[in-house]
């Protein structure tokens, strides 16, 4: 897949209302797992959800194609002395 729009070119609303959606579908997502300097781990993946082909091309004659993502984050491993004790909760029991 294309790295995006060659740099100086300029993407518009028009263009982005002219581009084709395109299907897809999952093969693979990976956690991207970092560690934190105060002893956290985080793990972060993107997720995507949406893919369109501009009408655009790069300088190579690839095509141009807009992304929308979101970024899902889990944190494991928490320092204890980094955390709150939890709040008691304020519904009633049945």
């Amino acid at each position: 897949m294309s790295a995006g729009a060659p740099e100086g070119m300029r993407i518009t609303q028009k263009d982005i209302a002219e581009a084709t959606d395109i299907d897809f579908e999952e093969q693979e997502e990976r956690w991207n797992t970092y560690k934190l300097s105060d002893g956290t781990t985080l793990k972060v993946k993107l997720v995507l959800s949406g893919v369109k082909r501009l009408n655009k091309y790069r300088d190579d004659g690839e095509p141009i194609y807009l992304i929308n993502s979101n970024n899902a984050v889990r944190t494991i491993n928490i320092p204890e002395k980094l955390k709150l004790k939890p709040k008691e909760s304020s519904m009633k029991p049945v």
